[in-house]
């Protein structure tokens, strides 16, 4: 994002993205509904162990932007849920935090998908999409550091 020697605010530099509405007022609802819909289960993802929190919030910002500038602009400038869409539209970035926290809720849910009684093929599913999943996770880029 930034040159090489220059200072690192890629984050700090990341403005609201344009509001791109949708024409049709009844895809606007539903875009609407699913922003919403998203918001409610990444709240619940952050009480709710294996439920994701930041999947959701992208999910919704991602619906807001076209349906609803109110919320989209809520949502970006969220102190808890702003720094996910910031970070995310700055160049796909996933602080290390968020990195650790997702890995210590999955492995938590492994642990209890083994003790509980399961079909071996449902165990095997589930922590096979979780590791896929962290893989995925600790490969993306971290934030730069603010200077």
């Amino acid at each position: 994002m930034n040159e090489p020697g220059a200072s690192s605010t890629a984050l700090q530099d990341v403005q609201t993205p344009a509001y791109c509405p949708i024409r049709s007022p009844v895809l606007r609802w539903l875009l609407l509904l699913a922003a919403v819909a998203c918001l409610a289960m990444g709240i619940v993802g952050i009480f709710v162990p294996g439920l994701p929190t930041t999947v959701f919030v992208l999910m919704a910002g991602a619906c807001a932007a076209r349906s609803s500038p109110r919320l989209h602009a809520w949502l970006w400038h969220h102190r808890l849920f702003g720094g996910m869409l910031r970070n995310w539209a700055a160049g796909g970035f996933v602080s290390r935090k968020a990195k650790w926290s997702a890995s210590i809720t999955m492995a938590v849910c492994a642990v209890i998908m083994l003790l509980v009684p399961a079909p071996g093929w449902a165990k095997l599913l589930s922590i096979g999409c979780m590791a896929c999943v962290l893989a995925w996770l600790w490969c993306r880029p971290e934030p730069p550091a603010p200077q």
